[in-house]
This record gives structure tokens, sequence and C-alpha cells, in this order.
């Protein structure tokens, strides 16, 4: 919507992205009865980061509610705020305040992944987990695919896909793309968010059987590299059938190209005088040699 002049923009408070309602009302809960949320893809790092929230719940104490669910054990699991809870934890406290709502599994996925997904400097792996994540949940949501914004302006006819990608920023395919990298080893995984293997020879490798995959990650660990032309080669040998990883290595071989060798050619003035008259410069010996090695090349071949 365009803002008429004058006219102040009204930004979403981290409760309105959390979906806590102004009616709901934190309450402090021990953080020894709360657990992880199941397969959380977001990863919680002891880095420098840590350090300065740690060193904030220190002074200030939590300042935003995490927001947690009753699971099927009548416990509480986290769905936003397992940053929080580690600082909180690190500081040395044993309660946190919270907001504990009845979500469903579902439900809880997309809260989860609209809570963290906006962070800065998220690795690919985590985006991957995440976009799939929610992806399978909005499937199975229907047309409904966030618990904070207005439904009713999505068009029936755009597929979940299209939908996650405009709410993350990206494309449908790039959506894809990203969900592809769930599918590759660990490993090689953890190389892509090292960024010591390229992301899109990451999403082709992705569709290579696992057991390959460990075949691809040795030779990476032995050569240091692996081309988009290897990966191309091995895939399209693979169509044919499958093959045994001494065959890998020679696809990949004949992929690398070798360098040529150079190759320098010099002649003494001692040695070219012998043939020439005194009186011959540089440019006209040179005039010579080259025209009798396109003679010589003539008769080469005849």
């Amino acid at each position: 919507m365009k803002n008429r002049s004058g006219e102040k923009i009204k930004l979403a408070s981290i409760d309105e992205l959390l979906g806590v309602v102004n009616e709901e009302s934190a309450m402090e809960i021990e953080i020894s009865k709360i657990h992880p949320f199941k397969n959380h893809p977001f990863k919680v790092l002891d880095d420098e980061k840590m350090q300065d929230l740690v060193e904030s719940v220190r002074i200030n104490g939590v300042l935003t509610p995490v927001l947690l669910r009753m699971d099927e054990n009548e416990e509480y699991e986290m769905v936003s705020g397992h940053r929080r809870m580690h600082a909180a934890q690190l500081a040395g406290l044993t309660t946190i305040p919270a907001i504990v709502r009845e979500l469903s599994d579902d439900d809880a996925i997309v809260a989860m992944v609209d809570a963290n997904i906006q962070r800065e400097e998220l690795l690919p792996s985590e985006k991957a987990f995440a976009y799939k994540m929610k992806l399978e949940a909005m499937k199975r949501q229907g047309v409904r695919t966030d618990l904070t914004c207005v439904q009713n302006e999505h068009k029936l006819g755009k597929k979940s896909r299209e939908l996650l990608g405009e709410q993350v920023g990206i494309s449908s395919v790039q959506v894809t793309r990203y969900i592809r990298l769930t599918e590759l080893i660990p490993e090689l995984l953890d190389l892509v968010d090292n960024k010591k293997l390229q992301f899109t020879v990451a999403v082709d490798i992705s569709y290579i059987d696992k057991e390959v995959q460990e075949w691809i990650y040795e030779y990476i660990s032995d050569t240091g590299f692996i081309k988009p032309k290897q990966i191309a080669a091995l895939r399209n040998q693979l169509n044919d059938g499958p093959i045994k990883q001494i065959q890998m290595l020679s696809i990949f071989n004949n992929c690398v190209m070798a360098k040529k060798v150079s190759r320098s050619l010099t002649f003494s003035e001692k040695k070219l005088t012998k043939y020439f008259p005194d009186d011959y410069t540089a440019k006209d010996m040179e005039q010579v040699i080259e025209s009798l090695l396109e003679k010589w090349m003539q008769e080469q071949s005849c």
C-alpha cells in the first residue's frame, strides 16, 4: 500500500510477529520443564552474539517472552525463543517469561519458522530445513499459510511454494533449490554452510544417490575441489545405470583438462648469425624463419 504524505507507517511489533495477542499475558515458566521444538532447524551457537545476549539477560532479564505450547504429553515445547532460553540458562536463570498458547503441529511449525527466518546470517542448511518444514505445513493447512497475516487476501490459485517464496523474499524456484539441500548427506551440507561447496553444485549433487554422495565427499576431501562439469558428467552417466567408485573417479579425471605445458624456444644470436648475412637485421631473420616454417608445414600436410 502506498503511503500518503504525512501518513505514519505502522510497523509490526515483535508480539505481532510472534502472534501474541494483547489479551495474552506472560508467566514465569521453569526452564527445566521446557524442551526444544522437534526437528528445530535453526542452530543455537555459543558465538559472540550469544555472549552479548547473555550479558543483556544478566543485566535486564529476558525482555521478550518466549512462545510455548503444550504438547501431547502435556509438557512445554519451545516454539519461538530457543536462543533467549539458552542465554537465560547461561546467565544462571531458572525461569523465563513465556506465552503459552494452544497450537496444532502445523500452526506451531509456521510460527516457529516465521519467528526465525528473517534473522540475519542464516546458514543455507537452516533455510533448507526451515523452508521444507513450513512448506509441508502450508500444504497440510491449505490456503491458511501464516498465523499472523490476513489469509483472505491470498489467491486460491497460488501454490504453497509460490506463497512461501513471497513470504521469504525469493522465487519459488529458489525455494525448491534450498529444499533440495535437505537431500544431501550431512558432510556435504556442512561444506555448503562453510562456503566450500557452491550452492548450485550442491543442488545438482542432491539428486544423486547417498552412497555416491559419500564418494563425492571423499573426492572433495582428497582434491579440495569439485567442478560443475564433473557433476554434470556424473549425473549423465548415472542416467544409464549404477556405477562403481572407480568409474566415478575416471569420469571426474576425464573432465579435468590437463593444463597445457608452456613451451618456450629461443635461439642465441651466435646460432642465427651463421645462417644469415651480416647486414640482416633481427626483423629480416624473423621473416625468413617464418617463411621457411610455413613451407615446412605445407609439406607436412601433403
